[in-house]
């Protein structure tokens, strides 16, 4: 039984829809005053890694892809789910880095651990930078079909001001990115 602090508890935990990556649940809350409240829950079952690769030139290379959630392509950092919960996040960004981008690198840094959308869901998200990339070969899941562009650091920030760039994993990892390694 979950209790916090001001006594909101979770009464019930129903699994309403069992998915692939992702569990459904609803769950009833009972509020400090007694009431009763549903909340939905997303179980992400694995968690994730990101990585923010950085070309010798300081260029960050990027992947394009088609998201079904939002029917459209988007520019992002390469990242995957883990393979199990034991795996380490650093050994599952290292292997989508190199599946994704057809890189691989012997560093990676953590840079910083990402909760995607709290409000109702536990999906995370552990991202690390990438340097002394070294060519290898894509090795994309048969689902995958993804484009690789690099871009200036400057270039990726106005894009993520302008809008364009909405992924919230890629915006925090280049803008975390950028004050850690690149602000003086």
């Amino acid at each position: 039984e979950f209790v916090m602090e001001n006594q909101i508890k979770r009464l019930n935990r129903t699994l309403k829809y069992e998915g692939v990556i992702v569990d459904f649940y609803s769950d009833t809350m009972q509020m400090p005053d007694g009431r009763l409240a549903e909340w939905d829950l997303i179980h992400h079952r694995k968690g994730a890694a990101a990585v923010v690769p950085v070309l010798p030139d300081g260029k960050i290379l990027m992947v394009r892809q088609f998201r079904n959630a939002l029917d459209r392509m988007t520019l992002e950092i390469p990242a995957g789910a883990r393979d199990s919960t034991e795996e380490e996040t650093i050994i599952c960004a290292a292997r989508e880095l190199e599946e994704e981008t057809g890189y691989r690198s012997e560093h990676l840094d953590y840079l910083m651990t990402l909760r995607t959308t709290v409000a109702y869901c536990d999906e995370f998200i552990d991202v690390y930078v990438a340097r002394d990339l070294v060519h290898t070969q894509q090795h994309l899941d048969p689902d995958e079909f993804v484009e690789l562009e690099a871009f200036e650091l400057d270039q990726l920030c106005e894009m993520i001001y302008a809008g364009i760039i909405q992924d919230a994993k890629t915006a925090a990892a280049l803008l975390a990115y950028k004050n850690k390694y690149c602000i003086k």
